[in-house]
């Protein structure tokens, strides 16, 4: 069956600028294919000085504040400068230690209560609120967006001086603290991600469609010299290139050198294949997907078919098997997780005004709200009353049971639609399609159980097999929608 969809596909998403950082009362879920390079907002920068005892510490006098914000070179160069690492230390633990949120009515440190629920709850992630620190800091908030990685390493350093200093004993359970932004304003979807995206922070969503297994990956290397014995090290390790020793300090000998595996520091490791959801994929496109890694606690956050939103670095490295297909260097990107969260924990109840709760109690209690929401269900299509309210049923679902813990009933209906060709079949399945928040559409036709369910693929890097989810997984807490399911055979079915 051929099925013409006439959706307008003409899309041409507006400049992303740096002003589009700046909180504002939207949610800022507008999609944006890139970042203005200009230069620097400096309006209404703080002006505030604290000192104390840490090693990044200097007693600037106002002006001398004010150059720090006066980028000169490239944003990047300019916060890998010591003077400014210090500047931004001080900063960023004034705001840990008095930031107050004024939404909260009972004066509390917003941050130190938080790192005592972390403390409590025995994490090591500190979530930064970013719409909170473009609000104190505006300058260095757009620095962390431009130029992630550097900016991150120092705020991880005051995160870990703070947490250990309020809980001395923490250190033993936990060497590492992490900082997570949350509540970046920019949304990109992923097929607007372009090159001037690389090395800054971004965020995007879509559904996990293949989760590899967890590795350990080298953070921290020693090399155990073979002649002489001396331990060499460490090394940082980058995410994408092997450390090589020259040669022994000791014996100045040049190898051969092995791996310290007793002192050598270790992380855990996890690759994720994000999909474009299926209710933002443009009509008539295949969905898109990007690389998503996920290093230390992020291991396992979510599972094949959820659907998830990942802030994170949008970095590259080099490939050569792309070079070799293309015959010119090419970069195979990915996107360096800093913070996860899933789809039904965001649910749109928060977004929701007063206005439209409001309207949502008063069609509560309307008598008639039944028989008005089955006519709601392809308006364009008359009659068939019968159909509209299995559609209607079927989208709401039903209630899950969990009998005592032990038998789970599960609250899904199942809707089978039989009729002679040209009863608009297919128009009611594409009207569910594009009215459910999570449906995929299929055709049984060139469809199989394997490609229903999952199917098995070999990761290329690590060489594993992997499961990689079809349509039933990918509609997971959602509507799958299978058309021409006759021409399916009766084993798949």
């Amino acid at each position: 069956m051929m099925i013409a969809d006439t959706d307008d596909d003409n899309y041409r998403p507006s400049k992303r600028t740096r002003a589009d950082f700046r909180p504002d009362d939207t949610d800022g879920m507008q999609s944006s294919p890139g970042r203005s390079q200009q230069g620097h907002s400096r309006d209404d920068v703080p002006m505030t000085d604290r000192t104390d005892d840490y090693p990044y510490e200097d007693d600037d006098d106002d002006q001398a504040e004010f150059e720090m914000y006066r980028v000169q070179g490239t944003l990047r160069e300019w916060v890998t400068r010591d003077e400014v690492r210090r500047f931004i230390f001080k900063k960023f633990r004034d705001f840990l230690l008095t930031y107050v949120n004024p939404k909260n009515g009972h004066g509390d440190i917003e941050y130190v209560r938080l790192v005592n629920e972390i403390v409590s709850a025995n994490k090591c992630s500190l979530e930064i609120d970013y719409k909170q620190f473009i609000s104190v800091h505006p300058n260095i908030a757009i620095w962390l967006a431009d130029a992630p990685q550097s900016v991150l390493e120092v705020m991880e350093d005051v995160a870990q001086r703070v947490v250990f200093d309020l809980h001395p004993n923490y250190k033993n359970i936990h060497q590492k603290i992490y900082v997570r932004i949350t509540n970046l304003p920019i949304y990109d979807q992923i097929r607007d991600i372009r090159q001037i995206h690389l090395n800054t922070m971004v965020r995007i969503g879509g559904v996990v469609t293949r989760r590899s297994g967890v590795f350990p990956q080298l953070q921290q290397v020693k090399y155990d010299c073979n002649k002489c014995g001396s331990i060499l090290g460490p090394f940082f390790q980058n995410s994408y290139s092997e450390v090589k020793v020259g040669s022994c300090p000791e014996c100045q000998s040049k190898g051969p050198f092995t791996v310290n595996v007793e002192q050598t520091v270790y992380r855990n490791y996890q690759k994720l294949t994000l999909q474009e959801s299926p209710g933002t994929v443009p009509a008539g496109r295949l969905p898109r997907y990007k690389e998503v890694i996920l290093l230390n606690d992020l291991i396992d956050c979510a599972r094949p078919g959820e659907e998830i939103e990942v802030t994170g670095i949008y970095t590259n490295n080099f490939d050569m098997s792309l070079n070799t297909k293309n015959g010119f260097p090419v970069f195979a990107t990915v996107v360096e997780a800093n913070y996860v969260t899933k789809k039904q924990d965001l649910f749109s109840a928060y977004k929701l005004t007063q206005e439209d709760k409001e309207e949502i109690e008063k069609l509560a209690k309307d008598t008639q709200i039944g028989e008005r929401i089955i006519k709601s269900i392809a308006p364009s299509i008359y009659g068939h009353e019968d159909i509209k309210t299995a559609i209607a049923l079927a989208m709401f679902g039903g209630q899950e049971k969990n009998v005592e813990g032990k038998h789970r009933l599960r609250g899904d209906i199942n809707v089978l639609l039989l009729g002679d060709p040209g009863t608009a079949k297919s128009q009611f399945l594409k009207y569910v399609e594009k009215t459910g928040q999570r449906a995929v559409y299929t055709t049984g036709k060139g469809a199989s159980a394997v490609g229903l369910t999952a199917a098995v693929h070999k990761d290329p890097v690590t060489r594993e097999w992997t499961l990689e989810g079809g349509a039933l997984v990918l509609a997971d807490k959602g509507i799958c929608l299978i058309d021409e399911f006759d021409k399916m055979n009766d084993q798949d079915r």
